[in-house]
């Protein structure tokens, strides 16, 4: 779809957002197109905030997270060789941000400087209608990935809960297809042992009540 509009040097041809790839946006953006910047953030804010979400179990750390990505693959677009790739290009910038922030975070926590609760952990995201006992479960999966160092538990998350094969992980964070599976190893080891090991407390409660 595509319409005409007039400007002093003659008519110029506009397209509907959705008709305008990528590529050519990023083109136009690097140009300093105000429009185009405005439609690759509008196609693709929205995934970013969703991922960044889950990975870091709060929404307000999340939307931050967005911002700032944005910000940084605008000042350097041009360094994009691939513009068909340019979804991959954002949730690499934002892991790194996600990392960072897991980090900061986690020192907080030792220090006792904790923010607080968070808003988006996987069991504050389940369905409403899911059993409490999975809800139990998720809980346990919350708590098990909060002790993770931020490399492994970004891993974890990108593969088990957004579902990125293993080479998509491993483009995502920006290393070798050997190391991401040594990082699912190191967490799949920690998250299972952690929630095995609540589990015989839970059982061993019960029993005592």
């Amino acid at each position: 779809m595509a319409f005409s509009a007039k400007r002093p040097d003659g008519p110029v041809l506009l397209r509907m957002p959705d008709s305008i790839g990528d590529g050519e946006l990023v083109e136009r953006a690097t140009r300093g197109d105000r429009w185009s910047r405005e439609v690759l953030y509008r196609r693709h804010a929205g995934y970013l905030l969703g991922f960044a979400t889950r990975l870091l179990g709060s929404r307000g750390d999340a939307e931050e997270i967005v911002q700032d990505a944005f910000l940084a693959a605008f000042e350097k677009l041009d360094t994009l060789r691939d513009t068909g790739a340019l979804r991959v290009w954002l949730g690499q910038i934002a892991v790194n941000l996600v990392r960072h922030r897991l980090r900061r975070l986690r020192l907080l926590r030792a220090l006792g400087l904790d923010r607080g609760a968070d808003d988006a952990t996987l069991e504050a995201l389940v369905a409403p209608g899911v059993h409490p006992e999975a809800r139990g479960e998720l809980a346990l999966f919350d708590r098990a990935l909060g002790r993770l160092r931020a490399d492994l538990r970004i891993a974890w998350m990108l593969r088990h809960v957004e579902g990125l094969e293993l080479t998509e992980v491993a483009v995502v964070c920006g290393c070798s297809l050997a190391t991401i599976k040594r990082r699912l190893a190191d967490a799949e080891g920690a998250v299972r042992a952690h929630v095995f090991r609540a589990g015989d407390d839970d059982e061993v409660g019960g029993g005592q009540a």
